[in-house]
């Protein structure tokens, strides 16, 4: 354990036979350990936050296995247009008051049209007049031009989940692929966006797949990587997929931890099947989080996140 660590703090990165091997051969305390000694060096005890707001839900295009929000589900979610302005406001002066330090809009659907882009944009722009809070978005397919904009309006971070590895991924959507979503990353980065792109575990891949994701991601070069939990919602494709176990959900953050050694591993959704586990999992490689209401799922209170963060040794 301290030769690999060594190694990949003088710069080495795992690569995917390797680390398909570690995950084989290691017990999940060593991974865990090596794991949590890893974020200590990159990220410290210092926890990124942020914040989502579900902008625009439902009726969306795609046939995503797992998502509540696509018209080939017959699912009890809200289903409203875009937000307004005075309705983004307020959601982003919350969290700011809150001290959380990103926010951002999330809209259901395969892409924006230029007309809600520009609607967005506005929004940002407004939000970045009022508040002190990093802006990011969550908005699907976009093109250069329509991510330029948003840049223009003040958003520094887009996101873009790759969801699962690029060989399971035809497993659970067919209506778009990896390699588009990819496009959309690569467009977001050369108009000068930081990228969060992470995934979402359990939805019947294998250990190796989500290993293949991580190196994926460290390939692409992203910094904030957010690990979902499938959370099954009825009506959804993926309504009966069982859980995971709590070793499989330690193994696979320390994996992306150690794979990902200077990125912000993420809480993100599904947290509330987790909860007796997240104390572990911050020792175990995770150093961000999302707070707050996760989508069309309970998320979190801010205020008890910060309370667990601090007790378990972390900054906000």
């Amino acid at each position: 354990m301290e030769r690999l660590e060594k190694k990949i703090r003088e710069g080495y990165r795992v690569e995917y036979d390797e680390a398909v091997e570690l995950e084989k051969e290691w017990s999940t305390e060593e991974l865990c350990t090596l794991a949590g000694r890893l974020r200590t060096v990159y990220t410290g005890n210092y926890l990124d936050t942020c914040s989502i707001m579900n902008a625009r839900s439902g009726q969306c295009s795609e046939n995503c296995k797992w998502c509540s929000q696509s018209m080939f589900h017959k699912t009890d979610i809200d289903i409203y247009p875009l937000v307004g302005m005075a309705e983004a406001l307020e959601m982003a002066r919350h969290n700011t008051a809150k001290g959380v330090r990103r926010f951002s809009l999330v809209t259901s659907g395969r892409t924006m049209s230029d007309r809600d882009v520009d609607r967005c944009a506005a929004i940002y722009r407004a939000i970045g007049r009022e508040c002190d809070i990093y802006l990011c978005a969550s908005m699907g397919l976009l093109g250069r031009e329509q991510l330029q904009r948003l840049y223009d309006s003040g958003v520094r971070r887009y996101h873009c989940n790759l969801e699962t590895a690029p060989s399971y991924f035809p497993e659970v959507c067919t209506t778009h692929t990896s390699q588009e979503k990819m496009q959309t990353i690569r467009w977001a980065m050369e108009v000068g966006m930081e990228v969060c792109s992470g995934g979402i575990i359990g939805m019947g891949e294998t250990m190796t797949q989500r290993i293949e994701l991580a190196v994926t991601l460290a390939g692409m070069g992203i910094k904030s990587i957010p690990v979902n939990i499938l959370n099954p919602v009825k009506g959804t494709a993926l309504e009966n997929m069982p859980p995971l176990t709590d070793v499989e959900i330690l193994r696979t953050v320390a994996m992306f931890r150690i794979i990902n050694p200077d990125a912000h591993i993420r809480f993100a959704g599904g947290r509330n099947l987790i909860k007796h586990l997240e104390p572990a999992l911050l020792h175990s490689g995770i150093s961000a989080s999302i707070v707050g209401d996760m989508l069309t799922t309970s998320g979190a209170d801010i205020d008890t996140d910060k309370a667990l963060f601090k007790k378990e040794g972390f900054t906000i």
